[in-house]
Order: structure tokens, then sequence, then C-alpha cells
């Protein structure tokens, strides 16, 4: 066949020309082969649209013909679609952003332009063509958000990171809905296939009454017992607790703790710089301030354990867990009047979290303030 670009032989016995060799793929639709100088040469594909203009696009180098003709059917199909335009996942992404700020407004465009730039924009998926996306790079790349700090003490830590991928997962998939809708890609049976992870909507928060701690706290071990304490009584978090050494104690009643916000002084309550001098007790300023009952650090797998026991003895649900005592903590501190800010503070946390997750006890405490004003 002359000037035949289907075989290796046929693509050596061609002459070198800026003008590609077409092979007829189907009606309107063409595969190019550019023969250059040095004997190599490049793959394009050519469309004809509705209107009858002539759209084309460079497919890059392939050593068979079944190759480049793949790439080229690919891109076929996008076009009898809708666009001849070739774009990232990236790109996509970008017009969703855009999309959103005009049809949602800025708060919804900020959201998901952070979520991307944190995850897709400069990750390998954000440079990958819309047509080669498959199902496996979305499946990945959802299981690469999942990133759980070991040091975590949070036993709620991998539900949430899963909770948040869900969430990214949903924008990225919103993105490429658009992109389908706008003509970008032939389909969207990659990414339908990519469901998000299953039952880790946010764990509801269990507030031990005084009646529970009480119970949990009596059949705790005795050091267990301690940190049980340490917890309510400084609203710290258990590993900031487990780290802490006999010379982060101040005596003055102040306690110094490093955890994941970074470092950060508590004032201490009488109470509880009582409970923490008593575990000191003379003992080296490099020493442990809280142990397990062998003396060695505590780690989340050993409370875990010491939890599960005191609470089979207590007759507690299974969902609670230590972490609980941080939230009473915290729930007891701005129910008895203190502001949200030094909370925040003593807690190791942000303003906007302490409203979320306790903006109720904030408003009950400010209508219970507003009945004692004389309005009229």
């Amino acid at each position: 066949m002359t000037n035949d670009i289907t075989t290796v032989g046929g693509r050596k016995r061609l002459d070198p020309r800026r003008e590609p060799y077409w092979h007829r793929i189907n009606t309107g639709n063409f595969l190019g082969f550019r023969k250059l100088d040095d004997g190599t040469g490049t793959w394009i594909a050519r469309h004809r649209d509705d209107a009858g203009k002539q759209n084309y696009r460079a497919l890059g180098d392939f050593q068979r013909f079944d190759e480049a003709e793949k790439k080229a059917r690919e891109w076929f199909a996008q076009c009898e679609g809708g666009s001849p335009e070739v774009v990232t996942v990236a790109e996509a992404c970008r017009r969703y952003v855009k999309d959103r700020l005009k049809e949602k407004g800025k708060a919804t465009a900020t959201d998901a332009e952070g979520r991307f730039r944190r995850t897709v924009y400069e990750a390998p998926i954000g440079k990958l063509e819309l047509h080669s996306l498959r199902a496996a790079h979305l499946t990945d790349w959802r299981n690469g958000l999942v990133d759980i700090d070991e040091e975590d003490d949070d036993p709620d830590a991998e539900r949430k990171a899963k909770d948040s991928a869900n969430r990214t997962l949903a924008s990225l998939k919103a993105a490429l809905n658009l992109a389908y809708r706008m003509g970008l890609v032939s389909s969207t049976a990659q990414w339908d296939r990519v469901e998000s992870f299953q039952r880790v909507g946010r764990r509801r928060e269990r507030f031990l009454n005084l009646a529970e701690r009480n119970k949990l706290i009596k059949a705790a071990s005795p050091a267990l017992e301690l940190l049980l304490r340490a917890v309510v009584e400084t609203a710290a978090r258990p590993g900031e607790l487990a780290s802490a050494t006999v010379g982060d104690l101040d005596p003055a009643g102040l306690l110094s703790v490093n955890g994941k916000t970074g470092r950060r002084i508590i004032p201490l309550s009488p109470k509880a710089l009582a409970l923490l001098k008593s575990c000191a007790d003379g003992r080296p300023m490099d020493a442990q301030l809280l142990t397990r009952p062998d003396g060695n650090p505590w780690t989340r797998f050993d409370w875990r354990d010491e939890m599960g026991k005191a609470r089979k003895i207590a007759g507690l649900p299974d969902d609670v867990v230590l972490y609980n005592l941080r939230h009473v903590a915290i729930s007891e501190m701005l129910i008895g009047g203190i502001d949200v800010l030094s909370v925040a503070r003593v807690a190791g946390t942000s303003v906007a979290m302490i409203q979320r997750h306790y903006g109720h006890l904030i408003k009950d405490e400010i209508v219970a303030k507003l009945a004692q004003v004389k309005m009229l």
C-alpha cells in the first residue's frame, strides 16, 4: 500500500515531510504520521466537526500503530461527545472553582480551591488528561488522602481522615462531572466506579455525666485513674500528657505540653496542680509525669486496652474512650462560663472548632445570661 503508516516497514519507506501522511479511521476522523528528517516521526489526529471545521490533536510518539490509533479514538469519542479541547484533571478543577464562584459564591469556591490546591494541582493525578483518567488512578489518589500519623493519639483519627477524604473526593467528582457536561470528556464511567469510604460519618461525641465519670474512674487501675483525672482537669490531649515530663510542670501552676498544635502552656486549677504535683513527687526532671502501671510511658494502645478493662467493669458502652474525657473538660469549661477564646487556648484548638462542636453549650450560656438582663 502506498504511503502506508500502519506498519513499521511502511513508515520507514516514507519520505520526510511536514504534512502528515493520513490514514482514515472512520468518517471525518483521520490518524496521521509526520515523518521527520532523522527517520523518526510523531502522530497527529484530525477530526471534522459538524460545521466542517478541521480540528487537530498532537498525540506524541508511539512505536506501534495500534497504540496511536487507540489514543486517537479516545480523542475522537470526546470530540463527538462535545468538544475537541483536551484538558487535564487540574484544569478541570480550576474551571470548576470558577463555576462555583459564579453559581454558589466565594465560600463554596474557596473551599473547593483549597481542597484542589492541597490534593490535585501538583499531584500526579492533576497532570492526567481527562480521557486518560481511570478508576484505578482515582482509587489510589483517594486512598493516599488517608494519611494517619502513627503518633496521633486520637482514636477517631482514621475515621476523620476518611471522612475528609470523602468530601475531597466529592469535590473532585463534581469537577469531573462539570467537565463531562461541558463536553470535555465523553463518559463519567471511570469515576462513577469509585466509591467513598463507608460508615465514616461524624462519630457522636459522647458526654459522660458525673455519675459515669465516677464509675469509670473507680473501675480504672491506679495508673489509668491518674491519666483520666489529668485529662479531665486539664482538657489536654492524652498524648500531650503522656509525653509531658516532670520538668514540664511549673509548681506555680502551669503545665507545658507539646502536641499536634505545637507547644503551649496550660494554666492549672488548684485541683489539677495538686494532682500533677503528686505525680511528680520528687522524681527526676526528665522522668515522665504520667506512666503506665509498669512505669513506662503511655501509648495510645496501652490506654486503649486499659480503658477497655475499666469500661467493662464500669458497665459503660463500647464507644466510651479516653478522648471523651477531653470532651467533658471542654464542655464543663464552657458551661462554667469560661469564654470561648480562653477555652480554645487551654485545649490547644481553634475557636472555630469550639463553636462548631460546642456551639449549643455557648448558646445555652448566652440564653441564660440574657434571661437575667432587663431589656424593658
